[in-house]
């Protein structure tokens, strides 16, 4: 089938995360037809699957995911979000651009490849999960965990997220900040207002050292990555009553951070600032993801390349965004870039990519492939 065909049928399918709703089932068959070996790997509600073609080095493994974001309200879609609609040069779904026709781009960039080569040197591999979009707790770094124990190597992987900001391969993402998050309950006492000197206000108490984590600087970034951010994202405390000073407060906060810098330090950093203020509190961290960098090298020249023989464009090397499944398959990979669509409608109603831009991909991925595996 094309890509289009392809794509269609996988967005047909309402896999709201970690829901995969028959997509990995499609996908595999495809795979098998082409002389893939497919493992099933399952853990709980997520569906994942390892498919490779080749049992030599080099590998070259795409990457990505099947589950998608709730549609939000779809009285608001122009077309039904799990009916996908070609309307004025694009097609429109939930998951059109984040990231299922991209993954329909991976299967025939293969499949073209193959009919060309069918003796090529190297291996194809395909690591897929449907839980990417939810707490990526039984996904991909469930699967990785294999490829560790296994001994299983891949040396070059590309994720297909949506990376174009404006035109289909103008972005490449070569690597990600780290994602830390903490919450932290300072501890007070309750009391009535008019009378302070009874009560202690952890509010108060907080806001010097909440002052002079906003004003620290964590690092200075680097020729890849900018410096090192804290956000406070929420900050929570009282009774509701404008008459009681509050027992505790509570504030969430996160950093994004570079390769200059790491959780460990981080966390140890923050509690020297709460410690030289005195609090009495609590402090829980959730460490999402650490950053990961991939240098130019091999892997970004040939997409960059690819790129510009499809598209026309000069594709840049960036580690902007959020965090995304890269950040666990880096462990196995030793060259890593996400390259997809253009991302400015994705998480939205009416979710969509450029017909065009379609077939245009998987031809980037196939000349990546070419240029990867051909010679090897």
């Amino acid at each position: 089938m094309t890509t289009l065909d392809l794509a269609k049928q996988l967005l047909a399918r309402p896999s709201l995360t970690p829901d995969d709703a028959g997509c990995q089932d499609l996908l595999a068959e495809c795979l098998r037809r082409l002389g893939f070996t497919v493992e099933q790997l399952d853990f709980g509600d997520t569906k994942n699957f390892w498919a490779r073609r080749g049992t030599s080095a080099p590998v070259l493994c795409f990457a990505g995911h099947t589950d998608v974001v709730p549609t939000g309200d779809e009285a608001q879609w122009h077309s039904p979000p799990f009916v996908p609609t070609e309307r004025d040069g694009r097609l429109y779904a939930r998951g059109a651009a984040d990231m299922k026709t991209a993954i329909a781009c991976f299967v025939t960039a293969c499949e073209r490849f193959l009919a060309a080569q069918p003796d090529f040197s190297g291996s194809l591999a395909l690591l897929i999960t449907s839980d990417e979009e939810g707490d990526a707790r039984d996904g991909t770094t469930k699967v990785v965990d294999i490829l560790k124990q296994r001994g299983e190597k891949i040396d070059f992987c590309i994720v297909g997220e949506p990376t174009a900001e404006r035109e289909l391969g103008d972005t490449v993402k070569n690597g990600r900040r780290g994602s830390l998050s903490g919450t932290l309950t300072v501890k007070g006492r309750q009391g009535h207002i008019a009378y302070p000197h009874l009560a202690r206000n952890p509010i108060h108490a907080a806001a010097p050292a909440l002052a002079e984590l906003i004003a620290e600087q964590w690092d200075s970034g680097n020729a890849y990555f900018p410096p090192t951010g804290f956000q406070i994202s929420n900050i929570h405390g009282g009774t509701g009553a404008t008459n009681v000073i509050p027992g505790s407060a509570e504030v969430k906060f996160n950093f994004r951070f570079s390769t200059e810098n790491s959780a460990d330090n981080l966390k140890r950093r923050v509690h020297t600032i709460l410690d030289k203020h005195g609090l009495d509190y609590d402090l829980t961290w959730n460490l999402s993801g650490n950053p990961f960098l991939t240098e130019a090298g091999v892997l970004t020249e040939a997409v960059q390349a690819a790129v510009r023989e499809v598209c026309g464009v000069e594709a840049k090397l960036s580690t902007s965004g959020g965090t995304s499944d890269g950040r666990f398959i880096k462990a196995v990979a030793t060259e890593l870039v996400e390259l997809g669509f253009v991302n400015e409608s994705i998480h939205q109603i009416n979710e969509n990519v450029l017909l065009a831009d379609i077939e245009r991909l998987s031809q980037v991925y196939e000349r990546v492939i070419r240029r990867l595996l051909s010679a090897a």
